[in-house]
């Protein structure tokens, strides 16, 4: 066999070993380690199941002090969705101030994660689109308030909850806890937390991660969470108030991410950023719940009572 044709097998079977090992690595850092359910709510809950992108796992607790049998409205609620990798026992930490002032809580496990179903090749898309379905479900609840509604979104959980702004996300405010600016951010860090080589696979990996979900690349390149942001603000009705938070302690997605959002802006959008060191643990600063407590009894807890609130991002 002449030289020349060898070493063109050669290249070619490289190639092939180089892209087959690309590949299983992408369908190693697109496939979340499924966390055990690790700890239970206490006091008064129920198990809750609905369809999101699969069938999905849930709580609904109840307030600390509250009786069905002695209730005669709908309560307000806050819905939580955790971030990539995680699941509902892991944002427990977020539910008892809510409970003790009066929220019910719903907390799920987002398509391949925790106890509900799975797909194939999970993306950012599937926190958005199970949101949207935890807010139905809430919907569907007649002990729970459709017109109060608030979210709290982390991480991932966080960023689809913005992209569920540009499907008509019917609630009455939003807060976001450590979100990344973009999918690819989220991406890099699951690299990263793997121990997996960046380059060349943060250049490669999100092309099959796309591939596999069967997302166009067009669609992902249309997101842009700013823009999501001033269209939710020049809204008429249907505007949804946020407030956006981020430990400066945080080393897996960085508070550089709400930096960049809120300095792009060409108003002031109502953030905070928190003195925790962690990804998972901005609620333990006093001020978290300095900011949040507040600002959700605003818009969802005292909804019905003030229904023309003023925008929260304003020309600065």
């Amino acid at each position: 066999m002449p030289f020349i044709s060898l070493f063109i097998i050669v290249v070619v079977v490289l190639i092939l070993l180089f892209l087959s090992v690309i590949w299983r690595l992408s369908v190693k850092s697109q496939s979340p380690r499924r966390k055990p359910i690790e700890v239970q709510p206490t006091g008064k809950f129920e198990s809750i199941e609905f369809q999101g992108s699969a069938w999905l796992k849930g709580w609904l607790l109840w307030p600390t002090d509250w009786h069905q049998e002695l209730s005669n409205q709908p309560l307000p609620v806050i819905i939580i969705s955790h971030g990539w990798a995680s699941n509902r026992s892991r944002v427990l930490r977020y539910v008892e101030p809510f409970r003790a002032t009066g929220y019910a809580v719903i907390v799920y496990d987002v398509t391949s994660h925790g106890e509900s179903g799975a797909v194939k090749a999970p993306s950012a898309l599937l926190f958005r689109d199970d949101l949207l379905a935890a807010v139905r479900y809430a919907h569907s609840r007649p002990e729970l308030d459709a017109a109060r509604i608030g979210i709290i979104g982390h991480s991932l959980g966080g960023f689809g909850a913005m992209l569920a702004l540009d499907e008509g996300l019917e609630v009455q405010a939003m807060v976001t806890d450590s979100m990344p600016a973009n999918p690819f951010t989220m991406i890099t860090a699951e690299l990263k937390r793997r121990g997996l080589p960046i380059f060349p696979l943060a250049q490669l990996v999100p092309r099959i991660w796309l591939l596999r979900a069967r997302i166009h690349k067009a669609e992902f390149d249309a997101i842009n969470i700013r823009e999501t942001i001033l269209r939710n603000e020049r809204r008429r009705s249907g505007r949804v108030p946020l407030y956006m938070i981020h430990s400066m302690g945080d080393t897996f997605i960085p508070p550089s991410e709400l930096q960049g959002i809120v300095s792009d802006l060409p108003c002031e959008l109502p953030h905070m950023f928190v003195h925790t060191n962690g990804h998972s643990c901005s609620e333990q600063d006093p001020a978290f719940w300095e900011g949040v407590l507040p600002f959700l009894h605003k818009h969802v807890k005292q909804a019905a009572a003030s229904p023309n609130r003023p925008d929260t991002c304003t020309s600065s």
